[in-house]
């Protein structure tokens, strides 16, 4: 094949396979693509409940500018109005309700108030349970009631009970009856002033008996019915049958016993 030839022969080849060229498709196609539409459907599917889910939880908790619920946030500090439930513990600097309304805690169970000073140290507290009210330490109030119709009870089962103030206690039961009781001794004490027991009766119970009698016993003898009120140097009171003088020496062997 001479040159001219061979020229001529690629000059055709060439012209051939530019009038017939070949195409191949390029992207994704059979299982693939339903594959693909697949997981954009289910992404645009849970993109449509997760924004339904976000508006339904701010319906239902109330979300404002403000705050969420009964929960609002004021210059002034957090503002509750209604019922709130706290399952955690609540650290606050005060609490207070609006102007004419009540404040009221609520719990299953005890609710126990503490404070604390700078180092953590406990220095009162108060829990109320289904006996009362129980105070860790001393407790200052211008004002001790009970509920109407429930009666006052003041009680230390352990300790002793102390009540002080610098112008006088004052208690008072304007309706009904007045007890102290203790286990051991009952102390009435007054430094600079008196004692005033102004009633219309003053009753003394289980005070003892003295058993003087100037003349000897006999079954005619009329009952002793009127007592002298004596006082052994200790301070123990006792009862000795009235005679036409004092008989209170007479029946001193009660105070040799006390």
């Amino acid at each position: 094949m001479t040159r001219e030839q061979y020229i001529l022969a690629t000059q055709q080849n060439s012209l051939q396979r530019t009038e017939n060229p070949q195409f191949y498709p390029v992207g994704i196609y059979g299982w693939r693509k339903r594959c693909l539409y697949f997981f954009v459907l289910l992404l645009l599917v849970t993109m449509i409940v997760n924004l339904a889910m976000t508006i339904w939880i701010l319906k239902v908790m109330n979300f404002t500018v403000d705050g969420m619920g009964n929960l609002r946030v004021t210059k002034k500090g957090i503002r509750l109005e209604g019922i709130s439930e706290f399952l955690l513990p609540l650290y606050v600097k005060e609490i207070h309700s609006r102007k004419d309304s009540p404040l009221v805690l609520q719990s299953d169970r005890n609710v126990t108030v503490n404070a604390r000073n700078h180092m953590g140290q406990l220095t009162g507290q108060l829990t109320v349970g289904t006996e009362g009210a129980v105070f860790g330490h001393s407790v200052e109030t211008p004002h001790i009631r009970a509920e109407p119709s429930q009666d006052l009870k003041l009680e230390s089962p352990t300790r002793s009970l102390v009540m002080e103030a610098p112008r006088g206690v004052q208690v008072n039961a304007a309706a009904g009856d007045l007890k102290a009781t203790c286990r051991k001794e009952l102390h009435l004490q007054s430094t600079e002033g008196e004692i005033f027991l102004n009633a219309d009766t003053i009753r003394l119970g289980n005070l003892p008996t003295g058993s003087f009698s100037s003349s000897p016993p006999s079954s005619s003898a009329p009952r002793q019915t009127i007592y002298e009120l004596c006082v052994c140097p200790n301070g123990k009171l006792y009862l000795s049958p009235a005679g036409a003088g004092s008989t209170c020496q007479s029946s001193s062997n009660i105070c040799l016993w006390s």
